[in-house]
Formats: C-alpha cells, structure tokens, sequence
C-alpha cells in the first residue's frame, strides 16, 4: 500500500499571514518615521497669539521651542512653564497645530493700579502681582495705590485692589487714587477731591452699592456735597 502524500495547502495562509505581519511591521517603521525623524511632522513654525505689551520674539525665545524638533516630541508643557514665567503672563496654553506648527496661547496680566518703588514707577494686576516697569503715563484706568508692601500676599494690597476693581465703571471712573496703612483702611480718592473711608475688605459688594447710589444722589442734588464719605459700615454710613 502506498502511503499518503501530506497536503502541502496550509503553507500558503502562513505565508500570507507572514507577508501581511511583515507589511504591518513596514507601516508602524513608517510612521514611526513619519512622526519621530521625518522633517514633515516637523515644527516649522512656533505661533504666538494674544501678546499685547510682550513681543512674540520674547515669548518664542522663552517657550524655547527649536524649529525641525519633530512635532510630536515638542516639549508642550515646559513650554507653558517657561512663558509663565515672564511677568507679565496670567496664563498660557501652548498646543500642537498639525503638521508641522506650535501655537502658544497668552493671556497677559491687566494693570489696575500703579506704585511706586524706590523711583520705581510698576504696574500691578488685579491679584496684586507687580508685573511691569513704567516710565511714561500709566495706561487709561490705572490709578496710584499707596501702600507699604505691594504684592499678592499683603492683605493691605489685596484689600485696596479688591475695593478698587469691586465698582462699577462709571464710579471706577472717578477714582484717583486708592491707598491703604492696613487691611482695615482702605481709602479711595475721587476726581474732585472727595475721600471714600472704605474700610477693611468685609461687604466690599454692599459697600460699591452704597458708594454708587451715594454718588447719584449727590450729582442729582438729592444730598449735599460732602468731602468725606464713610461707607466702612455700609448699612450706616457718614458724610462728612
């Protein structure tokens, strides 16, 4: 009897399958090519977007982004943290534009007030961060403030700051200057000469409520002039 001969057809789907695992190899050798050493997906451009007093130039240089890094190995987040450390930046997003772009997104700090220095004239933000040296005019709405240690962690600064960016426009408008010895004697200024006794940081709300209808009563002639007006206890308050 002659013995059977043992099919040869399953080598044929093996073959396939290795000629399909070795096209899977080629492709992911590919791309990773593409992604990782290819100048395509390459950074050719850094974009800067939302800059007002910082040039892009100073913003490109700090995010330290080199143009031809492969745009997936670009170093997004010690970017945003080396553009967060120029004063003047709030805050900043830095983001892949495929193919071959990053775009840095800044929100500059916006100034409120304006102190003084050893001749130093500097410009501070809402949260008390002095951010900026002047040496002309200070911008539109940006008033003097007078205090002993500006910056974030004083409570006389956080105190006036927060008295000065609680009014509405319109009586925001008037101020001229705001000052404070303390976290409880915060003192507003107004165009004409008047002082508003504001207090310590407590109601401010309330207190920007009582002072602007004070103000309309006396430009209406509802109540007389006075130099002083004592909102520190709004629901009682003193003209003087």
């Amino acid at each position: 009897m002659r013995p059977r001969r043992r099919s040869r057809r399953p080598a044929r789907p093996r073959r396939r399958l290795a000629a399909g695992l070795a096209a899977a190899v080629g492709l992911v050798g590919v791309l990773a090519w593409l992604l990782l050493g290819s100048p395509v997906l390459a950074v050719q451009e850094v974009r800067v977007d939302g800059v007002v007093t910082l040039s892009p130039e100073q913003v490109i240089d700090s995010a330290g982004i080199v143009e031809g890094t492969p745009l997936v190995r670009a170093d997004t987040e010690g970017a945003a943290e080396r553009v967060r450390r120029l004063p003047p930046v709030a805050s900043v997003e830095v983001t892949r534009g495929w193919p071959d772009t990053v775009v840095v997104t800044v929100v500059e700090r916006r100034p409120v007030a304006v102190v003084s220095d050893a001749g130093r004239r500097q410009l501070i933000d809402a949260t008390g961060v002095v951010f900026d040296t002047i040496t002309g005019p200070a911008p539109d709405g940006v008033v003097p403030l007078d205090v002993r240690d500006p910056g974030p962690d004083d409570d006389a600064t956080t105190a006036a700051l927060g008295a000065l960016t609680a009014l509405p426009g319109d009586v925001r408008a008037q101020v001229t200057a705001v000052s404070a010895t303390g976290p409880d004697d915060v003192t507003l200024t107004l165009t004409d000469g008047r002082s508003v006794l504001w207090g310590s940081a407590d109601r401010t709300d309330r207190k920007a409520e009582v002072l602007d209808a004070l103000l309309d009563q006396i430009d209406t002639g509802t109540l007389d002039p006075a130099d002083t007006l004592d909102v520190s206890t709004p629901d009682a308050v003193v003209l003087r």
